[in-house]
């Protein structure tokens, strides 16, 4: 199996992505999957290595990245040393790079003989299954999106006309605590007003009920972050789809940060079998 950790992808004018590539050279070319992680979240979180390690040995070409504004840098890709520049996230940013991340790929010639750039799948954990789900239905090459505990709404997170929005919105930016960092991590008020300028394109519910591909939703049953409640949201918005519940599951499927054993997680080993299956079965293509 082939690993090369921390590329760099940079196009002029914009913040560089730092990604990774896993894969098992084949004779024939090797469908892709991107992985994109979630809010306060990073490439190289918990156990995700598992995970690209399995894809990567059931063949298809791995890559999971950091979204150019999610606090890290090019030196340092793990954790939040760039609170500046996480404060300036929003949705659409996250949007535009998830297309880079897909069109360097796939434009890309140290790649063109590895893989199958017509066959693209999308991972997304949490926030990054909402930000998946946008672009899976806006995206011609993507062929099948996948949830992992994924996010149904964007709007009410933002908690419109409560005190805590009137204050952010007057004082221009506020706070959240990283439970095990301890940083206190900046939002300024940009992020609701780039929401508000594209709330149309930015409405989960409006792409899940126009995809046009195969999608699976996977939620924990004990997810204290994102309820049950959104999975079914978005199984209900396109019935066609496949909803899968796990009791014992959390937010993580069982992972935590730093994951330093070879075991997998408790049911993360099981949400990456159902996606492999998913995405390699062909009877609802």
């Amino acid at each position: 199996m082939t690993k090369i950790k921390n590329l760099i992808l940079s196009n002029p004018g914009k913040k560089p992505i730092v990604y990774d590539i896993y894969y098992t050279t084949k004779n024939e070319r090797l469908p892709i999957v991107v992985f994109c992680h979630g809010y306060k979240g990073f490439k190289d979180w918990g156990a995700w290595h598992l995970v690209a390690k399995a894809f990567a040995e059931a063949g298809f070409f791995f890559v999971k990245f950091n979204f150019s504004h999610n606090g890290g840098t090019i030196d340092e890709p793990i954790d939040f040393p760039d609170l500046e520049s996480f404060s300036n996230n929003n949705y659409s940013l996250e949007l535009d790079d998830l297309d880079r991340v897909i069109e360097h790929i796939t434009f890309n010639s140290d790649y063109e003989d590895l893989i199958d750039d017509k066959n693209i799948s999308l991972i997304g954990h949490s926030r990054g299954g909402g930000i998946s789900l946008i672009k899976a239905e806006e995206h011609p090459k993507i062929k099948k999106v996948i949830t992992w505990a994924g996010v149904s709404d964007f709007k009410s997170r933002f908690y419109i006309g409560s005190d805590e929005f009137n204050t952010w919105k007057s004082e221009g930016v506020s706070y959240v605590e990283n439970g095990r960092t301890k940083q206190l991590m900046p939002h300024k008020f940009q992020f609701f007003e780039d929401f508000k300028k594209n709330e149309e394109r930015l409405t989960i519910r409006r792409a899940v009920k126009h995809l046009q591909i195969p999608q699976l939703i996977i939620q924990g049953a004990k997810d204290m972050a994102v309820p049950v409640s959104e999975a079914k949201d978005l199984h209900r918005w396109n019935p066609k789809s496949k909803l899968i519940i796990l009791d014992e599951a959390d937010h993580v499927f069982g992972s935590k940060h730093p994951w330093k054993i070879k075991k997998w997680p408790s049911s993360l080993h099981k949400i990456v079998k159902f996606s492999i299956n998913f995405i390699k079965d062909n009877s609802h293509n």
